[in-house]
């Protein structure tokens, strides 16, 4: 696995963690935030060819 796939699947991660986190705080603005970035991860991925998980 390259930098950019590693890297790319740390952040999907990342950003899915603190989706969960804002959800579970009720805070729907970080919810947006972190939809729309995962949203932007998830495209950015298609993109290239990274396979995403569901898990």
């Amino acid at each position: 696995m390259d930098a950019f796939t590693a890297g790319l699947l740390q952040r999907i991660k990342t950003t899915e963690f603190g989706l969960t986190r804002a959800r579970e705080t009720g805070d729907e603005f970080l919810v947006e935030v972190e939809q729309a970035e995962l949203d932007d991860l998830h495209r950015l991925a298609a993109e290239h060819g990274v396979e995403v998980s569901a898990a």
